[in-house]
């Protein structure tokens, strides 16, 4: 009797390596939209370095999260943190799920503000 084949086993992406695909996926998505956009120089610049630049954006720094599971409120807080004078954004994606922002409320609501200002 012939022994059963075990099915493949799952290929383990290396985190790092998911995150930096996870940050061209962002910043392709924000060119898509006609924004000027590149991973950032977390090589060369120090650890507050954004994880995408946005030449159209340069009060907003993006902190990307390319992961199944994580704690928003740490991602958060290390973009707040790692912002300085910019406004924080992080962008997240699950495997299978659209882009997300996740903001401080107050940064929402200016937004909204503005938003609605322009519609008058």
């Amino acid at each position: 009797m012939a022994k059963a084949k075990k099915p493949a086993a799952k290929k383990r992406i290396n985190s790092r390596a998911k995150g930096c695909v996870g940050e061209r996926e962002f910043a392709h998505l924000l060119a898509e939209h006609k924004l000027e956009a590149r991973r950032g120089q977390q090589h060369a610049g120090g650890v507050d370095s954004p994880d995408v630049v946005c030449a159209d954006l340069t009060n907003i720094h993006f902190e990307v999260k390319r992961v199944e599971a994580g704690n928003l409120y740490k991602w958060l807080d290390q973009a707040v943190r790692d912002a300085k004078h910019k406004k924080p954004i992080v962008a997240h994606r699950k495997n299978g799920k659209p882009w997300v922002a996740i903001v401080p409320m107050d940064f929402m609501l200016e937004l909204l503000v503005l938003r609605e200002g322009s519609l008058i």
